[in-house]
Protein backbone atom coordinates (compact mmCIF):
# COMPACT_ATOMS: atom_id res chain seq x y z
CA UNK A 1 0.00 0.00 0.00
CA UNK A 2 1.19 3.58 -0.65
CA UNK A 3 2.41 5.52 2.37
CA UNK A 4 -0.33 7.60 3.99
CA UNK A 5 0.20 11.34 4.35
CA UNK A 6 0.31 12.61 7.90
CA UNK A 7 -2.95 14.11 9.13
CA UNK A 8 -3.72 15.61 12.55
CA UNK A 9 -5.83 13.55 14.93
CA UNK A 10 -9.04 15.03 16.29
CA UNK A 11 -7.44 15.02 19.73
CA UNK A 12 -4.58 17.19 18.47
CA UNK A 13 -6.98 19.57 16.73
CA UNK A 14 -8.97 19.86 19.95
CA UNK A 15 -5.77 20.64 21.84
CA UNK A 16 -4.85 23.37 19.35
CA UNK A 17 -8.33 24.89 19.68
CA UNK A 18 -7.98 24.92 23.47
CA UNK A 19 -4.60 26.66 23.22
CA UNK A 20 -5.19 29.33 20.58
CA UNK A 21 -8.97 29.41 20.06
CA UNK A 22 -10.99 27.69 17.34
CA UNK A 23 -10.81 30.78 15.09
CA UNK A 24 -7.01 30.41 14.94
CA UNK A 25 -6.99 26.78 13.78
CA UNK A 26 -7.61 25.92 10.12
CA UNK A 27 -7.59 22.45 8.54
CA UNK A 28 -6.51 22.21 4.90
CA UNK A 29 -5.49 25.86 4.77
CA UNK A 30 -4.37 26.94 1.23
CA UNK A 31 -0.73 27.99 1.54
CA UNK A 32 -0.79 30.09 -1.65
CA UNK A 33 -2.67 32.71 0.37
CA UNK A 34 0.13 32.91 2.95
CA UNK A 35 3.31 33.10 0.87
CA UNK A 36 4.55 36.00 -1.24
CA UNK A 37 5.01 33.72 -4.29
CA UNK A 38 1.22 33.03 -4.22
CA UNK A 39 2.01 29.38 -4.95
CA UNK A 40 1.43 26.20 -2.95
CA UNK A 41 -1.04 23.53 -1.92
CA UNK A 42 -2.82 23.19 1.43
CA UNK A 43 -1.31 22.68 4.86
CA UNK A 44 -2.74 19.77 6.87
CA UNK A 45 -3.48 22.28 9.64
CA UNK A 46 -2.49 25.88 10.34
CA UNK A 47 -2.29 27.26 13.87
CA UNK A 48 -1.83 30.96 14.72
CA UNK A 49 -0.75 31.55 18.35
CA UNK A 50 -1.35 34.93 20.03
CA UNK A 51 1.48 34.93 22.60
CA UNK A 52 4.93 33.42 23.21
CA UNK A 53 3.34 31.16 25.83
CA UNK A 54 0.88 29.82 23.27
CA UNK A 55 3.76 29.19 20.85
CA UNK A 56 5.44 27.10 23.55
CA UNK A 57 2.20 25.19 24.21
CA UNK A 58 1.75 24.41 20.51
CA UNK A 59 5.36 23.19 20.27
CA UNK A 60 4.83 20.93 23.28
CA UNK A 61 1.55 19.61 21.87
CA UNK A 62 3.25 18.76 18.56
CA UNK A 63 6.07 17.06 20.42
CA UNK A 64 3.70 14.98 22.53
CA UNK A 65 1.76 13.90 19.42
CA UNK A 66 4.96 13.37 17.37
CA UNK A 67 3.45 15.78 14.84
CA UNK A 68 5.74 17.36 12.22
CA UNK A 69 5.72 21.16 12.43
CA UNK A 70 7.00 24.10 10.41
CA UNK A 71 6.89 27.83 11.21
CA UNK A 72 6.12 30.70 8.83
CA UNK A 73 5.71 34.44 9.13
CA UNK A 74 4.56 36.30 6.02
CA UNK A 75 5.85 33.53 3.76
CA UNK A 76 8.60 35.42 1.95
CA UNK A 77 11.70 33.53 0.78
CA UNK A 78 9.55 30.39 0.59
CA UNK A 79 8.25 28.01 -2.08
CA UNK A 80 5.55 25.51 -1.10
CA UNK A 81 4.99 22.33 -3.12
CA UNK A 82 1.87 22.06 -5.24
CA UNK A 83 0.80 19.08 -3.13
CA UNK A 84 0.94 21.14 0.05
CA UNK A 85 2.43 20.33 3.44
CA UNK A 86 1.65 17.21 5.46
CA UNK A 87 2.42 18.90 8.77
CA UNK A 88 1.35 21.50 11.30
CA UNK A 89 2.12 25.00 10.05
CA UNK A 90 2.46 27.51 12.90
CA UNK A 91 1.97 31.03 11.56
CA UNK A 92 3.52 33.91 13.48
CA UNK A 93 2.23 37.09 11.89
CA UNK A 94 -0.64 39.46 12.75
CA UNK A 95 -1.51 37.61 15.96
CA UNK A 96 1.98 38.20 17.39
CA UNK A 97 3.18 41.56 16.08
CA UNK A 98 3.53 43.99 19.00
CA UNK A 99 6.39 46.52 18.86
CA UNK A 100 7.55 48.74 21.72
CA UNK A 101 10.42 51.16 22.27
CA UNK A 102 12.42 51.38 25.52
CA UNK A 103 15.18 53.97 25.39
CA UNK A 104 17.46 53.06 22.51
CA UNK A 105 16.01 49.56 22.21
CA UNK A 106 13.15 48.27 20.07
CA UNK A 107 11.46 45.07 21.29
CA UNK A 108 9.41 43.37 18.59
CA UNK A 109 7.39 40.18 18.58
CA UNK A 110 8.21 37.68 15.85
CA UNK A 111 5.20 38.49 13.66
CA UNK A 112 5.99 42.20 13.39
CA UNK A 113 6.99 43.19 9.87
CA UNK A 114 10.44 44.57 9.19
CA UNK A 115 8.76 47.69 7.84
CA UNK A 116 6.74 48.26 11.02
CA UNK A 117 9.87 47.88 13.15
CA UNK A 118 11.85 50.26 10.93
CA UNK A 119 9.00 52.78 11.12
CA UNK A 120 8.72 52.49 14.91
CA UNK A 121 12.46 53.02 15.23
CA UNK A 122 12.33 56.05 12.94
CA UNK A 123 9.45 57.57 14.90
CA UNK A 124 11.56 57.25 18.06
CA UNK A 125 14.64 58.77 16.43
CA UNK A 126 16.53 55.48 16.43
CA UNK A 127 18.86 54.58 13.57
CA UNK A 128 20.25 51.22 12.49
CA UNK A 129 17.31 49.31 11.05
CA UNK A 130 16.55 51.47 8.01
CA UNK A 131 18.07 48.89 5.66
CA UNK A 132 15.27 46.44 6.52
CA UNK A 133 12.32 48.68 5.62
CA UNK A 134 11.75 46.82 2.36
CA UNK A 135 12.62 43.28 3.40
CA UNK A 136 9.24 41.58 2.83
CA UNK A 137 8.96 39.48 5.96
CA UNK A 138 8.81 39.42 9.72
CA UNK A 139 11.32 40.02 12.49
CA UNK A 140 11.19 36.31 13.33
CA UNK A 141 12.16 35.35 9.80
CA UNK A 142 14.85 38.04 9.73
CA UNK A 143 16.34 36.62 12.93
CA UNK A 144 16.35 33.03 11.66
CA UNK A 145 17.83 33.95 8.26
CA UNK A 146 19.97 36.93 9.33
CA UNK A 147 18.17 38.92 6.67
CA UNK A 148 20.12 41.75 5.13
CA UNK A 149 20.07 44.42 2.44
CA UNK A 150 22.29 47.24 1.24
CA UNK A 151 24.45 48.33 4.20
CA UNK A 152 23.25 46.05 6.97
CA UNK A 153 21.95 42.75 8.24
CA UNK A 154 19.92 41.65 11.23
CA UNK A 155 22.93 40.67 13.35
CA UNK A 156 24.20 44.27 13.30
CA UNK A 157 21.12 45.49 15.19
CA UNK A 158 20.00 42.60 17.39
CA UNK A 159 21.29 42.05 20.92
CA UNK A 160 19.06 39.21 22.12
CA UNK A 161 16.14 36.99 21.23
CA UNK A 162 13.38 35.20 23.05
CA UNK A 163 12.89 31.75 21.55
CA UNK A 164 10.98 28.54 22.10
CA UNK A 165 13.19 25.45 22.14
CA UNK A 166 12.19 22.20 20.40
CA UNK A 167 11.17 20.96 23.87
CA UNK A 168 8.72 23.85 24.25
CA UNK A 169 10.71 25.94 26.73
CA UNK A 170 10.95 29.72 26.43
CA UNK A 171 14.65 30.64 26.44
CA UNK A 172 16.80 33.74 25.96
CA UNK A 173 19.40 33.68 23.18
CA UNK A 174 22.21 36.23 23.18
CA UNK A 175 23.84 37.76 20.11
CA UNK A 176 26.86 35.49 20.67
CA UNK A 177 24.73 32.36 21.03
CA UNK A 178 22.79 33.15 17.84
CA UNK A 179 25.92 32.53 15.70
CA UNK A 180 24.64 34.59 12.80
CA UNK A 181 26.28 34.14 9.41
CA UNK A 182 25.24 34.74 5.82
CA UNK A 183 21.53 33.76 5.72
CA UNK A 184 22.17 31.42 8.63
CA UNK A 185 21.79 31.14 12.41
CA UNK A 186 22.04 28.71 15.28
CA UNK A 187 18.25 28.94 15.67
CA UNK A 188 17.71 27.54 12.20
CA UNK A 189 20.07 24.64 12.91
CA UNK A 190 18.64 23.87 16.35
CA UNK A 191 14.95 24.17 15.49
CA UNK A 192 14.29 27.15 17.76
CA UNK A 193 11.19 29.26 17.17
CA UNK A 194 11.92 32.99 17.52
CA UNK A 195 9.07 34.75 19.36
CA UNK A 196 10.66 38.13 20.16
CA UNK A 197 13.74 40.17 19.25
CA UNK A 198 15.46 43.07 20.99
CA UNK A 199 17.32 45.53 18.79
CA UNK A 200 19.80 48.06 20.14
CA UNK A 201 19.95 51.15 17.95
CA UNK A 202 21.53 54.61 18.04
CA UNK A 203 19.86 58.00 18.34
CA UNK A 204 19.74 60.20 15.25
CA UNK A 205 17.61 62.95 13.75
CA UNK A 206 14.28 61.53 12.63
CA UNK A 207 14.47 63.41 9.31
CA UNK A 208 17.85 61.82 8.55
CA UNK A 209 16.56 58.34 9.33
CA UNK A 210 13.47 58.87 7.18
CA UNK A 211 15.60 60.14 4.31
CA UNK A 212 17.69 56.97 4.36
CA UNK A 213 14.54 54.80 4.45
CA UNK A 214 13.09 56.75 1.52
CA UNK A 215 16.31 56.25 -0.44
CA UNK A 216 16.33 52.50 0.17
CA UNK A 217 12.66 52.30 -0.82
CA UNK A 218 13.22 54.24 -4.05
CA UNK A 219 16.13 51.98 -4.99
CA UNK A 220 13.99 48.89 -4.43
CA UNK A 221 11.09 50.22 -6.51
CA UNK A 222 13.47 51.13 -9.34
CA UNK A 223 15.40 47.87 -9.47
CA UNK A 224 13.21 45.07 -8.09
CA UNK A 225 10.04 43.50 -9.55
CA UNK A 226 7.86 44.44 -6.55
CA UNK A 227 4.76 44.50 -8.74
CA UNK A 228 4.90 40.71 -9.30
CA UNK A 229 4.65 37.83 -6.81
CA UNK A 230 8.04 36.36 -5.92
CA UNK A 231 10.00 35.02 -2.97
CA UNK A 232 12.59 37.80 -3.15
CA UNK A 233 16.12 37.05 -4.30
CA UNK A 234 16.06 33.49 -5.59
CA UNK A 235 19.73 32.58 -5.24
CA UNK A 236 22.39 33.14 -2.61
CA UNK A 237 25.27 35.39 -3.61
CA UNK A 238 28.08 33.14 -4.92
CA UNK A 239 31.49 34.16 -3.61
CA UNK A 240 33.08 36.65 -5.95
CA UNK A 241 29.99 37.05 -8.14
CA UNK A 242 26.47 38.45 -8.28
CA UNK A 243 23.79 35.87 -9.10
CA UNK A 244 21.70 38.30 -11.11
CA UNK A 245 24.61 39.29 -13.37
CA UNK A 246 25.56 35.66 -14.01
CA UNK A 247 21.96 34.86 -14.96
CA UNK A 248 21.74 37.94 -17.18
CA UNK A 249 25.06 37.19 -18.86
CA UNK A 250 23.86 33.63 -19.51
CA UNK A 251 21.08 35.13 -21.64
CA UNK A 252 18.26 34.15 -19.30
CA UNK A 253 16.52 37.50 -18.73
CA UNK A 254 12.79 36.82 -19.21
CA UNK A 255 13.29 33.02 -19.52
CA UNK A 256 10.03 31.21 -18.73
CA UNK A 257 8.85 27.78 -17.65
CA UNK A 258 5.07 27.72 -17.52
CA UNK A 259 4.01 30.68 -15.39
CA UNK A 260 7.42 31.08 -13.74
CA UNK A 261 9.82 33.64 -15.20
CA UNK A 262 13.26 35.11 -14.64
CA UNK A 263 12.35 38.73 -14.00
CA UNK A 264 12.87 41.15 -16.88
CA UNK A 265 13.53 43.88 -14.32
CA UNK A 266 16.02 42.08 -12.04
CA UNK A 267 17.42 38.73 -13.15
CA UNK A 268 18.17 37.70 -9.56
CA UNK A 269 14.42 37.25 -9.03
CA UNK A 270 12.15 34.46 -10.24
CA UNK A 271 8.59 35.76 -10.43
CA UNK A 272 5.12 34.30 -10.74
CA UNK A 273 4.13 35.81 -14.09
CA UNK A 274 0.65 34.32 -13.80
CA UNK A 275 -0.57 30.88 -12.81
CA UNK A 276 2.87 29.53 -11.98
CA UNK A 277 3.08 26.21 -10.16
CA UNK A 278 5.79 25.14 -7.74
CA UNK A 279 6.86 22.59 -10.36
CA UNK A 280 7.33 25.44 -12.87
CA UNK A 281 9.55 27.33 -10.41
CA UNK A 282 11.62 24.25 -9.58
CA UNK A 283 12.22 23.47 -13.25
CA UNK A 284 13.17 27.08 -13.98
CA UNK A 285 15.61 27.13 -11.07
CA UNK A 286 17.19 23.89 -12.30
CA UNK A 287 17.48 25.29 -15.84
CA UNK A 288 19.13 28.48 -14.57
CA UNK A 289 21.57 26.52 -12.41
CA UNK A 290 22.51 24.28 -15.33
CA UNK A 291 23.02 27.19 -17.75
CA UNK A 292 25.13 29.24 -15.33
CA UNK A 293 27.20 26.17 -14.44
CA UNK A 294 27.77 25.43 -18.13
CA UNK A 295 28.61 29.03 -19.06
CA UNK A 296 30.67 30.14 -16.06
CA UNK A 297 31.40 27.06 -13.93
CA UNK A 298 29.58 28.61 -10.97
CA UNK A 299 27.15 26.64 -8.79
CA UNK A 300 24.13 28.76 -7.87
CA UNK A 301 22.54 27.79 -4.57
CA UNK A 302 18.88 28.71 -4.00
CA UNK A 303 18.22 31.16 -1.19
CA UNK A 304 14.49 30.45 -1.32
CA UNK A 305 13.45 27.63 1.02
CA UNK A 306 11.55 24.77 -0.62
CA UNK A 307 9.05 22.86 1.51
CA UNK A 308 7.05 19.74 0.73
CA UNK A 309 9.13 18.44 -2.18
Amino acid sequence: MPEQKWMPSQALLDTFCEIVGTENVSVGEPMAAHVTFRIGGPAAVMVSPRSPEQVAEVVRACGAAEAPMRVIGLGSDLLIADGGLACVVMRLAENLNAVRVEGNRVIAQAGATNLSVAEAACAAGLAGYEFAEGIPGTIGGAAIMNAGAYVGDFSMAAVSLKCVSPEGEIVEVTREQAQWGYRHSMMADAGYVVVEATLELSFDAQAEIQARMDDFHARRVEKQPLEMPSAGSTFKRPEGYFAGKLIQDAGLRGYKVGGAQVSEKHTGFVVNAGGATAADVCQLIADVQARVKEEFGVELEPEVKMWGF
